[in-house]
């Protein structure tokens, strides 16, 4: 796999492209709403020069420190919230990362639009100490692999 800039990355072309990228949305929350959203801001120029380019940009990310399993309070919908107040490109949060419905609304993302996939903490093999556990996860068929 070859290393490229993101703008050499833009100049290849990527318009139609699904694009995967890991953001830091692990923002402060008060219940649901965003304290700090400076790490949503710091996202916004790479998500907006993929999306300004045409991309299909699939976002993962994590919030806090749920234990393998889907937990409300660690939802990724706060900082998609904002993160959509704050782009001029189209935001959409899928209700998991690697299944059905990532799949899906992966399927449907059009050109110049953004997926933030579900935390990715939802799922313990993110975090595990088992090198085949992350492997098979990484490996997951869903929105990603396109």
């Amino acid at each position: 796999m070859t290393s490229h800039t993101l703008n050499e990355l833009i100049a290849e072309g990527v318009r139609g492209r699904y694009i995967l990228v890991r953001s830091d949305l692990n923002v402060p929350l008060d219940g649901s709403t965003v304290t700090d959203d400076g790490r949503i801001k710091a996202s916004l120029p790479v998500l907006s020069k993929l999306t300004d380019a045409g991309a299909r940009v699939l976002v993962t990310a994590h919030l806090g420190r749920p234990k393998g399993v889907p937990e409300d309070k660690y939802s990724l919908r706060p900082a998609v919230d904002r993160l959509t107040e704050l782009a001029g490109f189209k935001v959409t949060l899928a209700a998991d990362t690697v299944g059905d419905a990532a799949k899906a609304a992966a399927a449907s993302l059009q050109d110049g639009e953004a997926l933030v996939l579900e935390n990715v903490r939802f799922d313990g093999r993110e975090t595990s100490k088992d090198d085949a556990e992350r492997g098979a996860f990484a490996d997951e068929p869903g929105g990603h692999d396109r």
